[in-house]
Order: structure tokens, then C-alpha cells, then sequence
């Protein structure tokens, strides 16, 4: 196994991936029931605004425009690959795979919760799994330290026999069995940051004890309602099965006291030879469902890295998920992949304090004149209703 150089990245996209694109004009049920969730829908945006599928190819499209105009030095990039079923059968009933085959070509709806295809959708479900097998490839045979899958559809809400949540194939569940099963790995850690519980991941490992899944969510009943901490795994794999519910409006403290107190711990127990990231940008305080700020994902970013040089010599892949917003789904991946090539994460809660210091420094005397001053707070005779000084005019 060749070692990789430090800090070295290579992100994965593929146009092929584009071509998924739900017609939201194909009827969901017959009769009033698809009329009753159409009305149900286009309660869930603006006043006026119609529902529009959510999961829509402007999400990799806004990542490669920004990482076109701001690009990120050192980040390699290459096309992806579409997998085979053998690799998807890893983790999904023959059931599954043949029901989403005979859709390749058509428009659909698969379930009640929106999950849906369109002509493309099959060949870019497959390229958006077969590219995260490729980005641990990469890793394991040392041509990059750590990788980013830039994929859609998402697939940490598709269980081993069912599509859902607009995943079709669980891409970094694939990839993981990937790793065990033709690359060596014996022990992967995944870790899901996205707004929502990742059921599927849950569901396909929760007897496998060489899968450690620890996941950090919006707290039911949010989607998909899953995901109390005494969701532990089963049978042989009880323990390695890892939930942190967390309320609407969780920001970076929560999450980062997550990531140390309870993430560190379980990796140091573990000893992963591959970490896998389920990369969600849909926490974001501009999106849809929680409170974390850039600085949040690169200081969690910053602790992934840490573990994983610490624990595997820094083998670290990142599969996008969720982010419906597409300025903070963007500039949330370009943040992460800075903090990949070397770029040292800032601490949350502290953009701006410098600004203000120096508004301090500025404001402050104008406010302080000792000869006012009685009791710590001017003299009454003293006060004046015009601004102190002409300095602060432009």
C-alpha cells in the first residue's frame, strides 16, 4: 500500500450525474391523492413560489461554478465511474437493483416521501456510487491522502431494499463494502454529518461490527424520525452504532462537543483503517434545518483529519449528501476541501471579534472621559444629546 502525500486531495465529479432530473409533472398517485400531496407540497416553500424537486442538478452544478472561479490549490480533480451491480450488490437486495433497472429511461415516483427518476436517473445513481468507490481507491492505494465525492443523487437514506429520501443506491455504504471486500480494509468508520438521520447506513450495518457508524441529526420527528441514541445496533454489532439527536437550531458548540467528547472516544476504540464521511451541507444556518456556520464544518472537518492521521494514516473520504442552498452547499464544500489540503481550520464563534475590537478601540473613548465620569456612568450635567465627536461623520 503506497503512502500518499500529506494533505493531498483528489475530488471526484461527473457530468453524468446531471442527468437525474425528477419531472415533477408526473403524477404521484392516482386521482385526489396526488392531488392532496401537490397541495401538501407547495405548502413546504415560499407564499407563491412552486415546489420544485429539491435534489436538482444545480446542486453540482454550484459547487463546480464556485470551485471554477475560487479554486482551491493542490485539489486535484477527476471524472468518476459508474459501478457495477456486483459492487452495488453488496449492500442492496437483487429485489432493488432489478425494481430501479427496469426504471433506467422512465419518469417515476418510487414512494410517497418524493423520492423519484427520470430518464437519467438509473446511469447517474450508479456513476454517483461508482465515483465514491473511486474516491477510496484513490486513498487505499495512497494516489491521495484524503478524497471528496461530489455526487447526487445522495444515498444515505436508501436501505438494502428500498429507495428513499432522493436516494436511490447508498453510495458511501457501497463504498465502505468496497473497501472491506476488494481493497483489505477490515475496520471502516462512517461518519454522517447531514441534517438528517442516515437511516440507510443504519439499517444495511447495524449487525456488522466492523462498521463503526456514528451519526450527528435533527432530532425526530424530523426526517426520516429516526435515530434516538438507543439506536445502538444489533446482534454482533451492538455498540458500533452511534446516534446524537440534536434540537432545531444546533450550531457548531453542540456538534464539535459531539465530535470531541464522543466521536475522539469511539475512534480511539475502534481503530478504522478507512474513515468515510456522509458530507451533508443542509446544517447550515442558510439551509433548511440547523445552525452551523462554515467555521462548524471546517473545525469538524479539522477533527476527521486529526483522527484519521491519527488512526490510519490519514485515509480519509468524504460522499456528499443533503444541502438545498446552494451558496452554503457550495462554499461548504470549498471550505472542507481547504481544510483537506492543509489550510488550518478557524475556531467557530469567533469570526468577527477582531472587527469589533477595533470598533471598541475606536468607539470606546468617546464614552469613557474620566472628567464625566461619576459612579462609572457620566455625570447628568455633562450629557449631551449631540454625538461627541465630528470624527465619527463622513
Amino acid at each position: 500500500m503506497t503512502m500518499a502525500r500529506k494533505n493531498s486531495v483528489i475530488a471526484f465529479h461527473d457530468d453524468r450525474m446531471l442527468a437525474h432530473a425528477p419531472d415533477i409533472e408526473v403524477p404521484f398517485l392516482p386521482g385526489r391523492m396526488d392531488d392532496q400531496i401537490r397541495l401538501l407540497l407547495s405548502g413546504l416553500g415560499e407564499p407563491g413560489v412552486p415546489w420544485i424537486y429539491p435534489e436538482q442538478p444545480g446542486r453540482l452544478v454550484a459547487i463546480q461554478q464556485l470551485l471554477a472561479l475560487q479554486p482551491v490549490p493542490d485539489v486535484q480533480f477527476e471524472t468518476g465511474m459508474a459501478a457495477t451491480r456486483e459492487q452495488l450488490a453488496r449492500v442492496h437486495d437483487s429485489s432493488h437493483l432489478d425494481k430501479l433497472f427496469r426504471l433506467r429511461g422512465e419518469n417515476a415516483w418510487l414512494d410517497v416521501d418524493t423520492t423519484a427518476v427520470s430518464p437519467g436517473s438509473i446511469d447517474a445513481a450508479e456513476v454517483a456510487a461508482g465515483s465514491s468507490i473511486k474516491a477510496v481507491e484513490a486513498v487505499i492505494r495512497g494516489r491521495a491522502e484524503s478524497a471528496f465525492a461530489l455526487v447526487r443523487p445522495p444515498g444515505h437514506h436508501a436501505e438494502s431494499a428500498r429507495a428513499r429520501g432522493f436516494c436511490l443506491f447508498n453510495n458511501v455504504a457501497v463504498a465502505a463494502a468496497h473497501a472491506r471486500q476488494a481493497l483489505g480494509c477490515a475496520r471502516v468508520m462512517i461518519i454522517d454529518w447531514d441534517a438528517h438521520h442516515g437511516n440507510g447506513t443504519q439499517e444495511i450495518f447495524r449487525e456488522d461490527q466492523d462498521v463503526l457508524f456514528f451519526d450527528i441529526h435533527r432530532a425526530a420527528p424530523f426526517y426520516p424520525g429516526s435515530g434516538h441514541f438507543l439506536e445502538t445496533g444489533m446482534r454482533a454489532g451492538h455498540g458500533t452504532n452511534i446516534n446524537v439527536p440534536v434540537p432545531a437550531d444546533a450550531g457548531d458548540a453542540a456538534y464539535l462537543k459531539a465530535f470531541r467528547e464522543i466521536l475522539g472516544p469511539a475512534a480511539a476504540w475502534f481503530k478504522p483503517d478507512l474513515i468515510l464521511v456522509s458530507a451533508g451541507f443542509d446544517p447550515h444556518c442558510h439551509d433548511l434545518a440547523l445552525n452551523v456556520s462554515y467555521e462548524g464544518f471546517a473545525a469538524m472537518t479539522g477533527i476527521i483529519q486529526s483522527l484519521a492521521k491519527e488512526h490510519c494514516d490519514g485515509r480519509a473520504v468524504f460522499v456528499l449528501e443533503g444541502g438545498y442552498n446552494l451558496i452554503s452547499l457550495s462554499r461548504g464544500v470549498r471550505t472542507v476541501l481547504q481544510v483537506l489540503t492543509g489550510i488550518e481550520p478557524p475556531e467557530p464563534g469567533l469570526l468577527g471579534l477582531a472587527e469589533v475590537a477595533a470598533a471598541v478601540a475606536f468607539h470606546a473613548p468617546h464614552f469613557t472621559d474620566s472628567k464625566s465620569i461619576v459612579g462609572g456612568r457620566p455625570a447628568p450635567e455633562n450629557r449631551s444629546r449631540t454625538p461627541p465627536s465630528t470624527t465619527w461623520h463622513t
